[in-house]
């Protein structure tokens, strides 16, 4: 068996080099150093940590195998974007009147705060992408579709803008439980008609996306939990009247 030509890293600098690697993940946890951003140079890092360019170099190996940080050959390394793990939630999709209206409980607390942290936060990208969705909403009603899926794609546009990726992941995985307009006629439930129902949730969608490129939170929470309690309302209303 061949010998290796390394010289084996000395206990003292495997130590050293492990609290450079704490170190660096402490700058990510508390965002002194984002997903996309540049490390120090080796020797900046020396330098800072008064140690030698073998332990930087060996903790940067470290970070690598991780998956914590890139190295672009002459370019230097870069952090990545965090792992995800999924969540684990089983969800089952509203079917019933009362499935629905326990659903709309649920998303008023959560897209309450989503819609406030978006109005916060909102790239120029993001408001597109809003924009779109409802855009996309509007040409399904035209179609004579029920819009589920892009309604969904507006909420989930809206967690994005939070940059909160847990808003995403929770909205995404909820899926058609959240929008279960395919599985239950809103419309025919609160004896609206069908398309003056779909013209009046849409001003609603149009006045969280309105507030939200204002970047005006207060306003975009307002016009969020109005959107749900009123969908809420209007179902519970219709259910009572049954």
């Amino acid at each position: 068996m061949a010998e290796s030509n390394a010289a084996p890293i000395p206990a003292r600098s495997r130590n050293l080099a492990g609290q450079a690697v704490n170190y660096i993940n402490e700058q990510i946890a508390s965002r002194a150093l984002k997903p996309g951003d540049k490390l120090p140079t080796e020797s900046s890092l020396m330098s800072t940590l008064g140690v030698s360019r073998t332990v930087v170099r060996e903790a940067i190996s470290r970070l690598q195998a991780m998956s914590v940080i890139e190295t672009r050959h002459g370019i230097g390394s870069f952090v990545l974007e965090p792992r995800r793990a999924p969540l684990d939630l089983e969800v089952v999709p509203a079917s019933t009147l009362n499935d629905l209206l326990s659903v709309l409980e649920l998303r008023i607390s959560l897209e309450t705060e989503c819609a406030g942290l978006a109005a916060q936060r909102a790239s120029e990208r993001d408001l597109a992408n809003i924009r779109a969705a409802l855009d996309a909403i509007a040409a399904g009603t035209r179609a004579g579709g029920d819009g589920a899926g892009a309604d969904l794609q507006f909420h989930v546009a809206v967690a994005q803008a939070t940059g909160n990726r847990y808003f995403v992941d929770i909205l995404t995985q909820m899926g058609a439980a959240l929008i279960p307009r395919h599985r239950i006629d809103s419309a025919g439930i609160a004896r609206s008609d069908p398309e003056a129902y779909a013209e009046l949730v849409n001003r609603e969608h149009e006045s969280i996306y309105d507030a939200i490129a204002r970047h005006d939170s207060e306003s975009a929470r307002a016009a969020m939990r109005m959107h749900l309690s009123s969908s809420r309302e209007r179902l519970r209303r219709a259910a009572q009247s049954a």
